[in-house]
């Protein structure tokens, strides 16, 4: 019986996985689709370039399908988390290689929107907001992309980046302070007016 999309889509990324590894390339598309968009963001915030972010986001999903073989649905590791410890080693091994800092400001990763004032606008608040993150140290910069602009919560960002919960807690509060102190004498030019 072949089951549709939107059965699998219902599917927990666990049970995705063991039925990819019991031979289901249907479930590894789905998983694919889920998954690969926010590994490459998270890569992409990293690096803060799109195609070393593309590079690292597929070895990371390349490694996620032959650990495949392994994976128990039950288990305490969900792929998403797993994938986002991945893509952060990769990130800060290709960082520390080139001997380099990451530098943004490009906007690579900009959505379209309606409107020229509206793309410009978005476009000066991401670059902005990419400048403000590389000036953080890489444990914070990997903590409050994977808080707030990824959405995990602290104990995923915790197992990701192998430190306790207060750890991350800790980094993710200095990364927001030392945020909105980079940003502060931006708000105007950035569009949010007074106050």
């Amino acid at each position: 019986m072949e089951r549709s999309d939107t059965e699998l889509g219902r599917l927990a990324d666990g049970t995705l996985m063991v039925l990819f590894a019991n031979g289901d390339p249907d479930a590894a598309r789905v998983l694919t689709d889920r998954l690969l968009p926010r590994a490459y963001r998270h890569a992409a915030r990293v690096l803060g370039n799109a195609a070393e972010a593309e590079d690292v986001a597929q070895e990371a999903l390349l490694r996620l399908w032959r650990a495949a073989r392994t994976w128990q649905a039950d288990g305490a590791a969900k792929p998403s988390t797993w994938l986002h410890k991945v893509v952060a080693n990769l990130a800060i091994d290709r960082l520390r290689r080139s001997g380099r800092s990451v530098e943004l400001g490009e906007d690579d990763f900009a959505d379209p929107s309606p409107g020229a004032e509206a793309r410009l606008q978005e476009a000066g608040r991401r670059d902005a907001l990419d400048a403000a993150l590389a000036s953080l140290p890489e444990r914070q910069r990997q903590a409050v992309i994977l808080r707030h602009i990824e959405g995990l919560s602290n104990p995923e960002i915790a197992e990701i980046l192998d430190v306790g919960v207060e750890a991350v807690e800790s980094l993710t509060a200095r990364g927001k302070r030392a945020l909105k102190a980079a940003l502060a004498g931006q708000k105007e030019a950035l569009g949010y007016g007074h106050g």
